[in-house]
This record gives structure tokens, sequence and C-alpha cells, in this order.
């Protein structure tokens, strides 16, 4: 028996091999995903001979023009027979069943055959409804008993594509079994042509080199309503210490009231806390009270109210606050939306600096909505996704103390001559 060697990067390594359930190789440009879950299909192709595998890719041009050569390409490696079949989109494996090819362009159209385990390639690029129904689809169709009892295995090798169903799935709420491998274009840049990382630098902006050079999830939608804010780069570990001045930025909303909370390390601010979908006014004050109690609080609300009363919304909402032994720092009138974004934007990145900074632990709301804020069609930030709510709670906060621009009153009199 003659061993074949596959060369493999280290990323890619780890996803062929991965054991979970539903492994998800996220990768640049070039970084050797389809080659990774070519091999990874090939393996467990060959490890159960009487089961048969399922390659799935966005169209059958791709299938036609990248799934049938790679394929035969990597079993002339192997130093395995494998027959082409086209017109049935299928590659016989001698001694060792099939592999059945798929398209997602027609979730309807996954019905019909079973298999062990399966690769889904470039799932991200499809719209996020179209890829979760795409998956519930190939995810029905894993059902071959493998002879060891071992799971039936979705392995997904993508390119990041925003905020979509992958993120959703793999990434904001991760079920058991669902695993990321990352692998950035630098990890198989010796696979690579000369000047090619270097042509990426030089054609995409900064947000776009993360998602496609890094494998990283960014806001790909133009007009993100906050570009330089970054997880990592604007990351805090702080949490609240014993007795210290909480300062809290409020929103009113009917049901869905949030609240950030924030405390100052050398005069910055650093978000450490949030509460979302907060029932009301009195609700969010009993919250905030049991669980901080011996700290002062410094309420930062949304000047314009928006309760559930009808009358006098922001008169009474302030008047509850302040009753419950809030200080309540608040200007007559909320600051032009423009003015707010662009007091969030200085503290999260101007001149190098990145004064705000927010727990990833325990704010995920705030930092959702500071990666996916963009702004609609009218150049106003988007609120049918739900994201404004939370920042907008530590946007009024921001504003208040940290306001872009101080502005001055001049009173100027007139008189007749």
């Amino acid at each position: 028996m003659t061993t074949k060697q596959i060369r493999l990067t280290k990323p890619q390594l780890e996803f062929v091999n991965a054991v979970d359930q539903f492994p998800c190789v996220i990768a640049g440009f070039g970084a050797g995903k389809t080659q990774a879950a070519v091999v990874r299909a090939l393996v467990k192709k060959l490890k159960y001979p009487g089961q048969n595998v399922a390659y799935y890719l966005p169209t059958y041009d791709l299938v036609r023009n990248i799934g049938f050569p790679r394929f035969m390409e990597v079993l002339e490696q192997f130093g395995v027979e494998g027959k082409l079949n086209r017109s049935n989109a299928v590659i016989d494996i001698e001694g060792a069943g099939s592999i059945i090819f798929r398209t997602m362009d027609t979730p309807e159209r996954i019905v019909g055959y079973e298999v062990a385990d399966s690769l889904v390639d470039e799932l991200d690029t499809l719209k996020t409804e179209q890829a979760r129904a795409v998956w519930n689809k190939i995810i029905s169709r894993n059902r071959q008993k493998k002879p060891d009892g071992s799971l039936n295995t979705v392995a997904v090798a993508t390119t990041p594509e925003g905020f979509r169903f992958v993120y959703e799935r793999w990434k904001k709420s991760p079920a058991p079994g669902y695993r990321i491998i990352k692998a950035t274009t630098y990890s198989n840049s010796r696979n690579l042509p000369a000047g090619y990382i270097d042509s990426l630098k030089a054609s995409y902006p900064s947000a776009l080199l993360a998602a496609y050079l890094d494998g990283e999830f960014v806001n790909l939608t133009a007009g993100s309503v906050y570009p330089g804010y970054d997880r990592g780069l604007n990351a805090s570990t702080e949490t609240i210490r014993p007795g210290e001045a909480l300062h809290v930025g409020l929103d009113f909303n009917v049901t869905k009231m949030a609240a950030v909370i924030h405390v100052l390390r050398d005069g910055e601010p650093h978000a450490v806390m949030e509460y979302t979908d907060v029932f009301d006014t009195p609700a969010m004050i009993a919250l905030i009270k049991s669980q901080h109690p011996g700290h002062p609080i410094m309420v930062y609300p949304d000047a314009s109210g928006g309760s559930r009363k009808a009358n006098n919304a922001s008169v009474t909402d302030l008047s509850l606050l302040r009753s419950a032994g809030f200080t309540v720092c608040v200007n007559s009138q909320n600051p032009a939306v423009k003015d707010r974004i662009l007091s969030v934007n200085a503290l999260i990145h101007k001149d190098e600096q990145r004064r705000y900074r927010v727990n990833v632990d325990t704010c995920p709301h705030l930092v959702e909505s500071l990666e996916k804020q963009a702004y609609d069609k009218y150049g106003e930030p988007d609120k049918a996704g739900g994201l404004d709510h939370v920042i907008d709670a530590a946007g009024y906060f921001i504003a208040y103390k940290f306001p872009l621009v101080k502005r001055t009153a001049n009173k100027i009199e007139l008189r007749a001559f």
C-alpha cells in the first residue's frame, strides 16, 4: 500500500480533522478553504466506503468549474480512481461509494437522497433566509448511519460576508457542536503567487480587508454608522468595582428599554454592563437598584422620554428616576443624532486613539450594534433591525459626558438708531 501525502496548512488540517458535528472554517481569499473542504470530503468518504458524502456549492457553474475538477485533482493525489458522471452530478469512487454534488440556489431541490456527511462551500454568499433554508435542508439529508456509530457531520467552508447566517449560527449564538476555525490568507501564503496579498491590500478598504484577508466578521454594508469600531481593539476587561459610581446611559422605549452601564478608568469610559428589552421605567429602576446596591447611580437618559404614558412622558420618567435617588444628567433636549454619532465615533477611534472601551462578554448587544448598524436609504441610522436601542442608550451618556463640540449661547442686542 502506497502512502500519499497532501500538504495542508495548520488551519486546513484542523478543519479536515475536526470531530465536531458542525465545524466551520472562516477563511480569507486564497486561504485554501475549498482545498480543505475537498480533502475533508474525501477523507470522510474513504473512511466510510459504505456511506455517501454530499458537497454543496452555490450554483451549478461552480460545481462544474470548481467542484468537479478540484475533486478529480485531489483524487489523483490520493491515488484513488474516481468516475465523474456530469449528468447526475456524482463522482463514483471505486469501492467507496459516491460524492453527490448539489447546488444551493434552489433549496427545494435538496431532496431524494441520503448521506452520512456533507461539506458546504461558500454558504455565507447566500442571503440569510436562503442560507437558513438551505442549512435545514442539508441537515435533513444527513441521516445515513455510520458503522461505528459516530455523528453525521456537516462542515462549512466560507469567506465571511458580513453578519449573515454563518455569523448568527456559529459566532453570535453557537449551539453545541458548532465550532469556528479561522484561516487567514497569510496562513496559505506559501501556495499563493507573489504579490497576491499586496494586491488585495491595494484593492480593498480596511473593512473589506478584515473580511477577505483576515477572515473576520465585519459590517460590509455601505455606510456603517460606527466604521471605526473593532471588538478587539476597543475591548475592555474592566468590571464594576465595589461602591464606585456607575454612569448609566438610558433609552426609553415601550417594552424595549435599554441601559448601558459605564465606569470611568483614568477618566475614560468603559461599557461594563447592559440591560435590554426591559418593560418600562419602573421596571428598569427596580432592576438597576436590585443589581447594583451601594453604588451612586448617574443616569444619562433620552431627554425626549418615550414611556407608555401618553402625556408629558419625559417629565414623568425623569421624575421617576430622580425619586429613585438617581442623579439625572440631561439637557433640555437631545443632541442632534449626527452630533451624538460623531461624539461616539470620536471616542471609538480618532487620531489612532481608542478611548471608548466595551466589555465584549458583558455587553454583547452593544457590541453587535456597534458592528452592524448601518445607515438606511434616507441617510439615518437604521432602526428596522432593532439595533438602535442599546447604542442610543450608550450614545446619550457619551454625548453628555464627552460632547464633541461644546456649544455656547451668545446674547445679541439689536437697537434702532
